[in-house]
């Protein structure tokens, strides 16, 4: 009996050992991924290497070879905010925001009715004082002649000649007022300085205005500028008179046309690049202040 319990023990150690090395072993190895998987796994990284490659060399040839590309936005030359130059009540307005205007075009005028009947006023007395005038040179001529025959004392020669001069101010003095009320009113009537588009327009007929308000912002759109910032690399490239060209997402399809107007004397420290600065006709005003656009310009 005992013989037969310790074959037992035996053959239970025996059969618990393979199954040890067993274990062991598959954990050691892990099975083999399917085929398809074992692909994606095996170029997963190379293949991300290469895309971050590739972007990085493109980045480089738009950047250093026969053509600059490169990116800015258009900027009106002049942005002109006009003001009144003296108080008023508007009275009439003669365009809205987006309206186009021609240098010299009237877009605001300011209620001049009092103005008007000033300058009537100042207009008569201008009239009465060439007429007192006109009396004081005839007298002073008759002064002279019996001055001349020692008819009349030196005195009242003299007195004749003031009021000659004092009438002859007086005229002045007329004529000078009446100038500044037919300034006045001409100064009501607000014209533009430039050829362009309101921008914005900041009052409306019977609102009054103070002194200097300013009553709408006229922004210059023909000729655009375009600025952008090129490597400093190009500075010996690059040219006032060279050919640009843009692109602007309203017009994907069209291709406009400039020339370098400016080059930055400066280069910048932390970006090492240079601003350049284009200018564009827009004769037919599609392009417009703020546009973001695409450039590219050719190097020599």
């Amino acid at each position: 009996m005992k013989r037969l319990f310790a074959l037992l023990l035996l053959t239970a150690a025996c059969a618990r050992k393979p199954a040890n090395v067993s274990a062991t072993t598959t954990i050691a190895e892990a099975p083999p991924l399917p085929a398809d998987v074992a692909a994606v796994s095996a170029t997963a990284t190379p293949a991300a290497t290469t895309t971050s490659t590739t972007t990085a060399e493109t980045s480089v040839a738009e950047a250093t070879g026969d053509t600059i590309v490169a990116t800015g936005e258009f900027i009106a030359p002049t942005r002109s905010e006009l003001a009144v130059k003296m108080p008023g009540r508007v009275a009439r307005m003669f365009v809205e925001e987006g309206s186009r205007v021609a240098k010299g075009q009237p877009v605001l005028e300011l209620e001049t009715d009092y103005l008007c009947i000033n300058l009537q006023r100042a207009n008569a007395d201008v009239a009465r004082a060439k007429a007192a005038a006109a009396d004081a040179a005839r007298d002073l001529d008759r002064k002279k002649e019996l001055i001349a025959k020692d008819s009349i004392p030196r005195a009242t020669f003299d007195r004749s000649q003031s009021n000659y001069d004092q009438a002859a101010a007086a005229v002045q003095a007329a004529e000078a007022q009446a100038a500044l009320l037919r300034q006045q009113v001409s100064d009501a009537t607000l014209r533009s300085p430039i050829n362009g588009v309101v921008a914005e327009k900041r009052t409306d007929v019977g609102q009054r205005l103070g002194e200097s308000s300013v009553a709408l912002v006229i922004v210059q759109t023909s000729p655009l500028k375009l600025r952008f910032r090129v490597p400093e690399r190009y500075v010996a490239q690059i040219h006032k008179g060279d050919d640009v060209k843009a692109r602007v997402d309203p017009y994907p399809n069209a291709v406009f046309e400039g020339r370098v107007s400016t080059v930055g004397g400066v280069i910048d420290p932390a970006t090492r690049s240079l601003a350049v600065e284009t200018e564009f006709a827009n004769r037919d005003g599609k392009l417009k202040p703020g546009l973001f656009a695409r450039v590219e310009m050719a190097v020599r």
